[in-house]
């Protein structure tokens, strides 16, 4: 007989991440991959955050500090706002899955796009909630789109800047008009997991809106500039009784002692931030003349990666740069087929990236 379970589950499918590296080479016979699917950072991260994760292995047989309190009291002075702004979890994936768990019941709604970063409607599903997505217009989120689909039931709105696969943001003065219009009782979530690769005046400064909009919340991450991916931790920002309330859905202990100090070290290391920054914004030029003298169709981008459309089925794409020894997002996973989601690798990396391209397409 099988165990029952809970019916939200049933329309749920697990993450099914794309092939290791070793698989590839063993698959393809190679010896040599290049990763540009997972928007990680290609420096790797900053010598100091290594030194400090080998120091906090000395001690691996304590807990670690639940509440975060070096990080917490770091981040509080960076962003001159109270401790008790700041909620840490596994990556921002947890801080979603925290976020919808306290705010969304069964039948309530939560608004995204309709091509995005997927947890918006996982963590949404799960909860039995009613995912609205409102479809892209020129691949940046409607913000009036989204006010037309505002309901009574509507709890949460979900918006990454930049866009997640897209690449596109929503300028300040976009985003200060719709929070004027979206109702004080409907929490607006802008996930800035990029924010870092990110230099454009016309950029919204979120966190400085948050005692002007207590409904508003911001999350961020040190897995993409801050290369620290596999260490899982990210944060949220927002309003104290909002935090208040999410942090009684949180689990004890839920951010390792290494994920801790990693990033206490990554955000005094200035120097590999503004290199990472320097590298990207090289690849991103680079990527965009070679796209230019192949006549590839891209996005323009704001984040880490781009999104080009190669002219052929995006399966097919796919497994001829997978085996040539190069693992990028395939589009039709993301609802863009014929598109690849592309990393921004070193300059090296780039390079070998489209001659392998070139001879590809041609």
């Amino acid at each position: 007989m099988m165990i029952k379970y809970r019916k939200e589950v049933e329309g749920l499918r697990p993450y099914i991440p794309g092939k290791s590296i070793d698989e590839v080479k063993q698959t393809y016979g190679l010896t040599h991959i290049v990763k540009l699917a997972s928007n990680e950072n290609p420096l790797g991260c900053s010598e100091l955050a290594k030194q400090s994760i080998i120091e906090s292995l000395k001690e691996p047989s304590y807990y670690p500090d639940g509440n975060c309190t070096a990080l917490r009291e770091k981040l509080a002075k960076k962003y001159s706002l109270k401790p008790n702004q700041f909620i840490f979890g596994a990556g921002s994936d947890e801080i979603i899955n925290m976020i919808t768990k306290t705010y969304v019941a069964i039948g309530d709604e939560v608004i995204t796009g309709d091509i995005t970063f997927p947890q918006y409607k996982a963590g949404t599903l799960q909860m039995g909630g009613k995912i609205v997505e409102v479809p892209l217009k020129a691949h940046t989120f409607d913000l009036d789109g989204i006010l037309d689909h505002i309901t009574n039931q509507t709890r949460i709105i979900f918006i990454a800047n930049p866009n997640n696969p897209t690449g596109t943001m929503v300028n300040a003065a976009k985003q200060l008009d719709f929070l004027n219009r979206v109702p004080k009782d409907i929490l607006i979530v802008m996930d800035e997991a990029y924010v870092e690769y990110i230099k454009d005046p016309d950029f919204p400064q979120t966190i400085s809106l948050l005692h002007q909009y207590p409904n508003l919340m911001v999350l961020r991450t040190f897995s993409k500039m801050y290369g620290l991916a596999s260490m899982r931790i990210g944060y949220g920002i927002g309003n104290e009784d909002v935090i208040e309330k999410i942090n009684r859905i949180r689990g004890p202990f839920n951010v390792t002692t290494t994920a801790q100090v990693a990033a206490v070290a990554a955000l005094d290391d200035e120097a590999f931030v503004q290199h990472t920054y320097d590298v990207n914004e090289a690849s991103k030029a680079y990527t965009y003349t070679r796209c230019h003298q192949l006549k590839l169709a891209y996005i323009e981008t704001y984040g880490n990666f781009v999104m080009i459309d190669f002219g052929r089925p995006s399966p097919d794409m796919f497994e001829a740069l997978q085996s040539e020894g190069f693992i990028v997002r395939p589009g039709h996973n993301l609802g863009m087929p014929g598109y690849q989601r592309v990393t921004l690798g070193t300059q090296e990396q780039m390079t070998a990236f489209f001659d392998v391209v070139e001879r590809i397409i041609k």
